[in-house]
């Protein structure tokens, strides 16, 4: 048993998107489209962390059971917490059923079970494997024997995905892949062009910095939210901390579950400056909210004015820091 418990670690965020320029010495794993968790596991006892640290070990009460499953053995480890919609495609819409709430009743629990994927292992029994290579860890991580009924390992792809098996993905709905240089260590709270994603859609996190009002059953109401990315070449509004280069509307994917929420949320967020920089010309009766909330959103493809074509919301990131959302001109 251990008297003290494992070392509280950041997780690693993959620095780069697309494949590599030479695949050799990478390895390949589905891109989990969940929330991030790293679990301390010690005595029997389970606690997890968010990408921002936050505490998220009641939300997901059915992940106690990781614990016993441990046994005596005490672990850090990463992985990505998710659920799966009725084609058993990962769903981050469904998960956002499970993301905020504290304490989740049988009931939800129930009609939203959640798997945690577990792709690295950071510290074991009293040692920090962080400076060792990614593949000696993955190594002593399929030692541990972590199948259980919502956790296991990731799998991973025998070969680099080529053009037909992303195009497949596409197809799928899926979200993509991860893939990660085999020599290199892990940088404990750090971005590392050691690790990127290899997308089959497109989608980016935004800051929202408005809405406007819907029609017809929604007039009145949310239709749409005001997205942009942050732009540090920009100076930030009065009242603001950074400026919002403005993408678009996004109207589509507003199910009543995240509007009830967003409309919590924009009550607080009220604000009377725009952080937009220059403030969008279209669509009248904008209603402006202080940069405080990241949406995920999907879309194919981007206009040179950089306004996203056909987007659609797939759901609110609380675990990511609006200052993250950076524009960067790359549509991958």
């Amino acid at each position: 048993m251990t008297a003290v418990g494992p070392p509280v670690l950041a997780p690693m965020l993959a620095g780069s998107t697309g494949m590599p320029a030479d695949p050799t010495g990478w390895v390949f794993e589905p891109k989990w489209d969940g929330v991030r968790a790293v679990a301390r596991v010690w005595d029997t006892k389970v606690a997890l962390a968010s990408r921002l640290g936050n505490d998220v070990t009641p939300s997901y009460p059915e992940l106690s059971a990781l614990g016993p499953a441990l046994g005596e053995r005490a672990a850090v480890l990463d992985g990505e917490i998710v659920a799966f919609d009725d084609r058993g495609r990962p769903s981050f819409e469904r998960l956002q059923r499970r993301m905020h709430v504290r304490g989740p009743n049988r009931l939800l629990m129930a009609e939203v079970p959640v798997l945690y994927v577990v792709f690295d292992l950071l510290w074991l029994d009293g040692r920090l494997l962080t400076g060792e290579p990614f593949v000696e860890r993955r190594r002593q991580l399929e030692t541990l024997g972590l199948a259980g009924p919502n956790w296991r390992v990731s799998n991973l792809l025998p070969e680099p995905p080529d053009d037909d098996l992303l195009a497949a993905c596409r197809q799928v709905g899926l979200e993509g892949y991860v893939g990660k240089f085999g020599p290199a260590t892990y940088l404990v709270g750090k971005r590392s062009k050691s690790w990127t994603k290899v997308k089959c859609v497109r989608q980016r996190e935004f800051v929202v910095g408005g809405w406007s009002e819907g029609s017809g059953g929604r007039s009145g109401q949310i239709g749409s939210l005001a997205v942009g990315w942050v732009d540090p070449d920009r100076p930030a509004p009065p009242g603001h901390p950074f400026a919002l280069r403005y993408a678009g509307q996004v109207g589509s994917g507003l199910s009543e579950l995240l509007l009830r929420h967003l409309g919590t949320a924009f009550k607080d967020l009220a604000t009377e400056t725009s952080p937009f920089v220059p403030p969008p010309a279209p669509p009248p009766g904008l209603h402006v909210v202080r940069p405080e909330l990241v949406v995920e959103v999907l879309f194919n493809e981007m206009t040179t004015a950089g306004v996203l074509r056909q987007p659609s919301l797939k759901g609110i990131r609380d675990d990511v820091p609006p200052a993250s959302a950076l524009w960067s001109g790359e549509l991958a």
